[in-house]
């Protein structure tokens, strides 16, 4: 459930829905396979896993929530393979060749007959909506993905106002200039990786991995006009990331101490544990988002908006330990799956 590839937006209007009109949104929307001829199929699952009820899980004054996406997938060399089998036998029972527009419909035909037989891929996507502090974070590897799940979310709640997190300097400049001087911004530390780009038309680009940011290449590479489009940091309060220009975060990694705090908690069940690591996690997000805007110039705000960790937080351990004794024991679904059809409703995010 540790969230690896991070989207922030920024609310617009306040969130005002509690936890149980959302999981009820939700549960109309609920996940349901592919059918026979559906390629892609997503719905709303129990973040705790295909034992538990509620479609949403709250603490903290946050709300964690799990969209499923089943893909089927076909592999090309299959298709391909059937689709030549057919245009020759076409070919010699009519002594003719086959022209473009008339393999592109053999080829539909094909994929026709072997969507009902093809493999079932499912992923699980999470989110959370920090209401007090007007965030919505999506778990997701690519802005696509990230704004097909609001997508989802907009439409089981029939409104969703929100604006990707903005901050006030240019990330690509102000990741540029922090390399030629040689200085992180206050409370971070360089990583070791950095993906340069040519401004240019037809530019190139650079990418290091497990250099030294500060070295005379990468130097001067950036002197000669290339800026920083992506770039490895590292936050001293635990966590390492991947942050892109358009403050994307990627590669989130925590520190091994921060994730062995929620073991000291004993909690007991699956349940309690996702508890203790979402309330632990999102604490640490909470001061993470604020330096790192702090970093870029402070948030780029709508009007009458609050600042990214206006909201007080519950000591995280306090409210851990408070859900362990009240939650349930469930057992968690892996992260991904393949499997043939037909396929089970179950959970996911």
């Amino acid at each position: 459930m540790w969230f690896k590839n991070i989207y922030v937006y920024r609310l617009t209007r306040p969130f005002e829905i509690s936890p149980e009109q959302l999981g009820e949104h939700l549960e109309a929307l609920c996940f349901a396979p592919c059918t026979n001829q559906q390629v892609v199929s997503s719905g709303w699952v129990p973040p705790l896993g295909p034992t538990s009820e509620a479609y949403t899980h709250a603490a903290n004054g946050r709300i964690m929530l799990c969209l499923r996406r089943q893909e089927k997938v076909l592999p090309a060399a299959v298709v391909n393979e059937a689709v030549d089998e057919h245009i020759g036998a076409i070919e010699a029972a009519e002594h003719r060749k086959v022209s473009r527009k008339e393999r592109d419909k053999v080829k539909d035909e094909v994929i026709f007959t072997l969507m009902p037989r093809a493999f079932a891929r499912s992923s699980l996507h999470y989110a959370y909506i920090d209401a007090g502090a007007g965030l919505v974070v999506v778990n997701a590897s690519s802005t696509k993905r990230a704004e097909e799940l609001l997508d989802e979310l907009r439409e089981a709640i029939g409104s969703l106002p929100v604006i990707p997190l903005r901050p006030k300097g240019n990330p690509g400049q102000m990741m540029t200039s922090w390399l030629l001087a040689g200085t992180p911004p206050q409370g971070f530390g360089f990583g070791h990786e950095c993906e340069l780009r040519d401004p240019s038309e037809e530019g190139g680009i650079v990418r290091c991995k497990y250099q030294d940011l500060l070295s005379e290449e990468i130097n001067n590479h950036l002197k000669a006009g290339m800026t920083a489009t992506k770039l490895g940091l590292s936050w001293l309060g635990g966590i390492d990331c991947m942050i892109d220009d358009q403050l994307g975060i990627k590669r989130l990694k925590f520190d091994d101490l921060i994730e062995e705090r929620t073991d000291d908690l004993d909690a007991e069940g699956a349940a309690a544990q996702f508890d203790a690591d979402f309330v632990l996690m999102t604490e640490e997000l909470s001061g993470f988002f604020r330096d790192l805007l702090q970093a870029f110039g402070g948030e780029d705000l709508p009007e009458g908006m609050p600042a990214v960790g206006a909201a007080a937080p519950v000591e995280a351990n306090a409210a851990a330990e408070q859900v362990e004794s009240e939650a349930p024991a469930v057992a968690s679904e892996p992260a991904s799956e393949l499997e043939p059809e037909p396929l089970a409703p179950a959970e996911g995010a």
